[in-house]
């Protein structure tokens, strides 16, 4: 019978012997690292400082980015799941300043008249503070300045004529039509009824008084043509626009010039009878009665600012045409020298003969006034109609 050690698998004998050996080894184990130096493990119960990974450790001074590196990062920061808004409001926004003003200085051709009624209106119902445009409109002193300083670029803008632009234009004077107030002719021949005239009537001997250079150079010189009168057959002193006193004076027989619808109103009042004849009657072609002319030489750089004071006044002419009741005392609050019995008496005829497109150009009339001048011997030469008159909302 084989003894019990004997028995034993032979698996288990093995595991038995290697823990055997195990217990005989680790003395000596123990010894030898006791002698050759620190254990290989820490002992148990030993404290053992572990580094936070999560807070990173100061960077070093040299780093550029060491001041964006300890602040906060990652999804959360990075990719906000809904929008963020401040919490305490700081103080109301700021108000949007207006665009600067574009200043426009205007010259009338005389004192105010029922024919400025679209400078006045517009500039009363703020039709160019709309348009951000300053707008001063001022008499002159001498009805010859306003073309005069506005070829010296003195001012922007001046009322005047189209006869006398034609002739001014001829003399080398930048200036150009850019818009038209009245689309018609306002002047005429006034004659005093009681004049000592001969018969058959003639103007020969007669004195005839005039206003201004083109009344002279062209009405009465028409006039004259017409009656196949020499210049030297009559006598015409410059009144400088002081029609009325000449006629009420007696000084002069009639005058030539003279506004149609109001000068023989107010000699009536005076108790002046005359008689009145249309320049176009003998001879002087249709042609705008009342222009606004700007310099040829600034036209470029003031376009848009002159069209928008034309469209300013192409919504007041239409306004006065719409309110008849409304314009004459806005007029007569505007500029209370206006409000005359021969201004109230001519205000209906005058306001039917504003222009209600006041930018628009008639070519054919300008060419027109061209060629009668040319012809009749008053210019050498034909100047195109771009160069007399334009339409400021039209392309260049």
């Amino acid at each position: 019978m084989l003894s019990s050690s004997r028995r034993r698998p032979a698996r288990v004998r093995a595991l038995l012997l290697f823990v055997s050996g195990l217990l005989v080894l680790a003395p000596a184990v123990a010894a030898q690292e006791t002698d050759e130096g620190p254990p290989r493990f820490p002992p148990l119960e030993t404290e053992v400082m572990v580094p936070d990974l999560s807070r990173p450790s100061e960077p070093p001074a040299t780093d550029p980015l060491a001041a964006f590196r300890t602040l906060p990062s990652g999804p959360a920061v990075d990719t906000p799941t809904r929008l963020s808004a401040p919490a305490v409001a700081v103080g109301p926004a700021q108000p949007i300043e207006p665009p600067p003003e574009r200043r426009l200085e205007v010259m009338l051709d005389w004192y105010p008249s029922p024919r400025h009624a679209a400078l006045f209106v517009a500039r009363e119902r703020d039709l160019f503070a709309h348009r951000g445009l300053a707008v001063e409109i001022a008499t002159p002193a001498d009805p010859d300045v306003p073309t005069k300083l506005l070829a010296a670029s003195r001012i922007d803008l001046a009322v005047t004529r189209q006869p006398l632009l034609h002739l001014l234009a001829h003399r080398g004077q930048p200036l150009v039509r850019v818009a038209t107030l009245v689309g018609v002719p306002l002047t005429a021949l006034v004659m005093r009824s009681d004049a000592d005239l001969p018969s058959p009537p003639t103007l020969a001997g007669t004195r005839i008084g005039h206003a201004d250079r083109d009344g002279e150079a062209i009405l009465l010189a028409t006039l004259l043509a017409s009656q196949d009168v020499d210049r030297e057959e009559i006598d015409s002193p410059d009144l400088h626009f002081r029609l009325e006193q000449a006629m009420r004076e007696e000084r002069v027989d009639g005058v030539i010039g003279a506004q149609r619808h109001l000068l023989p109103r107010a000699l009536a009042d005076d108790g002046l009878a005359t008689t009145m004849r249309p320049v176009e009657d003998f001879g002087v072609p249709r042609h705008d009665g009342l222009v606004l002319v700007a310099n040829r030489n600034h036209l470029s750089r003031q376009r848009d600012a002159i069209r928008r004071f034309v469209e300013a006044l192409e919504e007041a002419t239409a306004w006065i045409l719409e309110h008849p009741e409304e314009s004459w005392p806005l007029l007569a609050t505007a500029e209370p020298t206006l409000d005359t019995p021969a201004n109230r008496a001519a205000w209906p005829e005058i306001r039917a003969r504003l222009s209600l497109a006041p930018a628009a150009l008639s070519r054919s009339r300008y060419a027109d006034f061209e060629r009668f001048l040319f012809e009749a011997g008053h210019i050498d030469e034909r100047l195109p109609v771009g160069r007399l008159a334009v339409d400021p909302g039209a392309r260049p």
